[in-house]
């Protein structure tokens, strides 16, 4: 797989005489040995069934934002099953984040699929433009973004600071926006791309305390579907999630119990979602299976918006 072959040859459509572009070789052999445990952090972890048959994404490579815990690194290793070779970013804050991100590395690195890691802070565009370069060249190619990178600062907005309005704003809107503009010149010369967004169901609907967050996950939304716009005629797909509440070691230590309880009594399902339930919708995104779907926001989140 090189940089200049552009659309990726495999996991295609067999119905060559109606697509004449898209080839499907025979499948590849499976992506080597099953992650038995994706994340340590979730409270439950069952074994989740693969999205996609071992290998489907072999000979792609995609970027995951934010992938040394939580959703992140879920979606990272669910697409590395799939045999998609995977580089991440995380943020450099001191250690742990060095170690969480070694974790997610080693996971990777079970599937039998190439790895690159950096720091890199989505907030500055020179930073994420340096890195995708990296990320292109050490992958020889560049196929699948996610942007997942996203945090959270909570309160009343009469209390709400500057640094708290523009951190959020700057982490989970223009952060995906960065990354977003960095992929779009090669995904636009290879006619080839998929691009999946985390947004949440507070950019759809907010509550209280969540003036800053939900205005960054709404505007996510709208940057989806004006991406999708622009990058359609070159054969990208552009879509968005909007989790629920995931059970990440993040949110527990966030969110007040007696809100969760809220939540999963809100749920039509009667439960929290595990960050595979995120990483399934978005490797199905990211499939030649959803090649037909884009600028749509799909809710991961039991019920909880009905």
């Amino acid at each position: 797989m090189t940089a200049s072959k552009g659309r990726p040859s495999n996991g295609g459509w067999n119905d060559e005489e109606e697509y004449p572009e898209r080839v499907a070789p025979p499948r590849p052999p499976g992506a080597g040995a099953a992650v038995e445990e994706l994340l340590d952090e979730v409270e439950t972890n069952p074994e989740p069934r693969p999205v996609l048959a071992p290998g489907e994404l072999r000979g792609r490579a995609a970027l995951v934002t934010g992938a040394s815990t939580g959703i992140g690194r879920a979606v990272a290793i669910a697409l590395a099953r799939a045999g998609a070779d995977i580089a991440f970013n995380y943020l450099d804050e001191g250690e742990s984040s060095h170690r969480a991100a070694e974790t997610t590395a080693h996971k990777l690195g079970e599937c039998g699929v190439q790895v690159f890691r950096q720091a890199v802070d989505c907030r500055n565009p020179a930073e994420v433009n340096a890195f995708v370069k990296r990320a292109t060249s050490r992958l020889e190619g560049l196929h699948i973004l996610v942007n997942n990178a996203g945090i959270g600062r909570d309160g009343a907005l009469w209390r709400m600071t500057d640094e708290d309005w523009r951190d959020v704003l700057e982490t989970n809107l223009t952060g995906a926006f960065n990354f977003l503009r960095a992929v779009a010149p090669g995904f636009r010369a290879q006619e080839y791309g998929k691009i999946v967004n985390v947004s949440s169901v507070h950019g759809l609907r907010s509550e209280f305390g969540l003036a800053n967050y939900s205005a960054s996950k709404g505007g996510l939304l709208s940057l989806t579907r004006s991406a999708a716009v622009e990058l359609g005629p070159s054969n990208v797909n552009v879509n968005a999630v909007a989790p629920g509440y995931i059970r990440t070691t993040q949110l527990t230590e966030r969110v007040p119990p007696e809100i969760l309880d809220r939540a999963r009594e809100r749920s039509s399902l009667g439960r929290l979602g595990d960050p595979q339930d995120v990483a399934g919708a978005i490797v199905f995104l990211c499939s030649e299976a959803a090649r037909h779907i884009t600028g749509v926001v799909l809710p991961v989140d039991g019920g909880y918006l009905l």
